[in-house]
């Protein structure tokens, strides 16, 4: 593996966490995008990997760097797959992880179903114009609580929870995140195929 040094198309200090947690043991440097003055880019997609893919061009474009990015998102069955790409947005601007949560609740009042699950594009380029870009997915379910639990996380993990822990993602450690979240199952596709590549 060649590459030592990768823009993360993202300003989000969560996932900059999380990405940096993964990636440590792979030698990696991550640099969120907005250290090296990369605008966001515009999100014009209605799937993930096509919005991953636009982010991780935009980054690797401006900074010449090898870069990964992600779009993921919570996709609730009884709303029809709401708030899917439109999680971060699903409020409105600004974004805001509250008012989200907000949105949420009450759009799943009176629903008896609450199961849920997130979803995670991840896309890495090698440079702009790169003709064979790394593509992972992973997803994670769980069911959408009436009150959020936890001050770990971010988005909607304080209303997120998950079966086999009988926690929501916001109470969990950041190891059992990583083990189980749609983001680390997705990354762990990804190193795999970093490794097969010998990139």
């Amino acid at each position: 593996m060649t590459m030592k040094k990768i823009v993360l198309a993202s300003n989000n200090a969560g996932k900059i966490r999380e990405f940096r947690h993964l990636l440590a043991p792979l030698g990696l440097e991550i640099v969120p995008q907005g250290e090296m003055g990369v605008p966001e880019c515009p999100e014009p997609f209605g799937t993930f990997v096509e919005n991953a893919l636009a982010k991780a061009r935009h980054a690797s474009r401006i900074t010449g760097l090898p870069a990964l990015a992600d779009d993921s998102g919570i996709c609730v069955h009884a709303l029809g797959g709401a708030p899917g790409v439109y999680s971060a947005r699903y409020a409105g601007e600004p974004k805001s992880d509250a008012r989200n949560n907000e949105k949420l609740l009450a759009e799943l009042a009176g629903h008896a179903d609450r199961s849920a699950y997130y979803y995670a594009a991840l896309v890495l380029v090698r440079n702009e114009q790169d003709p064979q870009p790394l593509i992972a997915d992973g997803i994670c379910t769980g069911t959408i609580i009436d009150a959020p639990r936890g001050d770990g996380g971010f988005g909607y993990d304080p209303l997120f929870l998950l079966q086999q822990y009988d926690r929501t993602v916001a109470e969990i450690s950041a190891d059992e995140k990583a083990a189980i979240s749609h983001r680390g199952r997705a990354l762990r596709v990804l190193v795999d195929k970093l490794r097969e590549t010998q990139l």
